[in-house]
């Protein structure tokens, strides 16, 4: 299971696998016919005021990486259908439209995907 990002407005390519948007927003200018989408997962993506907050402002990365997670394990139902698509596929490519490739929600999230499912401790 590979997963890769890659910004809206780069062309798809077979090697993308499954694409999947990871965006609240419809990115501006693109048609679906031109995404390629296996699907778009908005619940995915970091809350309107996480995002307003953030401004994609690299001064704030960490403070949002640590926000993001935190969302992300309170929406287990979208996390839960992101991993099952990404279980299902040699590849997954998550899409996205920020500008910077470095400091954007596909990285945490590609991040977050990585990280080992918590598991339940037995009971003694």
């Amino acid at each position: 299971m590979t997963v890769l990002i890659k910004r809206a407005n780069l062309p798809a390519a077979k090697s993308d696998g499954a694409r999947v948007l990871i965006d609240r927003l419809w990115p501006r200018g693109q048609s679906k016919e031109k995404l390629h989408l296996t699907v778009w997962l908005r619940d995915i993506a970091p809350s309107t005021e996480l995002r307003k907050w953030f401004g994609h402002d690299p001064a704030k990365w960490e403070e949002f990486r640590k926000r993001y997670r935190a969302e992300l394990d309170a929406n287990p139902d979208a996390v839960a259908e992101l991993r099952g698509i990404v279980g299902g596929h040699a590849t997954t490519t998550l899409v996205f439209m920020a500008h910077d490739e470095q400091h954007c929600n596909a990285v945490v999230l590609k991040e977050y995907l990585g990280a080992p499912t918590p598991r339940k401790r037995a009971k003694a």
